[in-house]
């Protein structure tokens, strides 16, 4: 009797034959055919070539393109007008008399400045005409206001009076309008600079800045010091009636500004009422120490 055959296919022979069987690289293929992507992509091109759409939509990604492109130039020359707005007030600062003219070496370095921002606004002036003046006043009102507290801070110290809004405007070119309310928060920002003038003069030669009868207006009796002034817009700051600005600048900064101004005003009165008052008690020489870890003095206000 003969051994069993054994018909059954050996796993090296499956083995083998899977692998012979096997196409590396081949695509299924599906009830509509094999499918293939480079065939499709052109009839797509073509379909999206003949749509009436596509000019429609290719000139609003170009307005968009442009928009962008607009905006960023207004932004980085805003920034830029901001630098050298506060190097300039930086500069001015070290100025010790009101109601004269600034030395030659601070004019000199003011100048060229403000002759940098204004090749800067002339950048960006063909960028706000018409109805982008106003498309981009948020984009532009950061690098305005400061550069209106630098020009307002040069004004008073030659002249020792706020510059008009109608004289400010004409420092601008014509396509960049000076808001309202860029000028007020300009002139808010100019009583901090008032005060760090103050300070640094009381510290430096232990009096405070003023001007002599006879370089005030003929209608002002007596000297007018930088204490009066800041009283002066503090009172007129207070009466500002800004109910309806609450959507614009003016509206949602107007009370964080108002806090910091009565507080740059009320440093000044703390450093002149240690002056005069207690000044008598101290050596010669002796300047307020703004820093005293006392109980703070309470100073009227009005």
């Amino acid at each position: 009797m003969g051994e069993p055959s054994d018909d059954r296919p050996s796993p090296d022979s499956n083995l083998n034959g899977a692998k012979s069987n096997s196409k590396p690289g081949f695509k299924r293929k599906y009830e509509n055919g094999p499918r293939d992507d480079k065939a499709k992509k052109p009839r797509r091109d073509v379909e999206a070539s003949s749509s009436p759409f596509m000019p429609m939509f290719e000139n609003f990604r170009d307005e968009l393109d442009e928009h962008h492109d607009r905006r960023e130039r207004v932004i980085k020359a805003s920034r830029d007008i901001t630098a050298a707005s506060k190097k300039i007030i930086f500069a001015l600062q070290r100025v010790r008399k009101l109601n004269s003219e600034i030395p030659e070496s601070i004019a000199g370095e003011v100048l060229g400045r403000s002759k940098g921002m204004k090749a800067q606004f002339d950048t960006i002036a063909p960028d706000l005409t018409g109805l982008n003046a106003w498309r981009y006043q948020r984009q532009i009102s950061g690098g305005i206001q400061e550069y209106m507290e630098a020009v307002s801070f040069e004004h008073y110290l030659r002249n020792q009076r706020l510059i008009p809004l109608e004289e400010s405007s004409r420092l601008l070119p014509e396509t960049i309008p000076l808001t309202g309310d860029d000028y007020v928060l300009g002139i808010f920002d100019l009583v901090g600079e008032l005060m760090r003038f103050a300070i640094t003069t009381i510290a430096t030669t232990g009096s405070l800045p003023s001007s002599s009868p006879s370089e005030t207006d003929e209608n002002t009796v007596g000297s007018r010091d930088v204490l009066q002034d800041l009283r002066s817009l503090r009172a007129s700051f207070q009466a500002l009636d800004t109910t309806s600005c609450g959507g614009t600048g003016l509206g949602k900064d107007v009370e964080k500004k108002m806090e910091v101004m009565k507080a740059c005003v009320e440093k000044v009165e703390t450093a002149v009422y240690g002056l005069i008052v207690r000044g008598r008690e101290r050596p010669k020489g002796w300047v307020p120490d703004l820093l005293d870890d006392r109980a703070p003095v309470t100073v009227e206000s009005y």
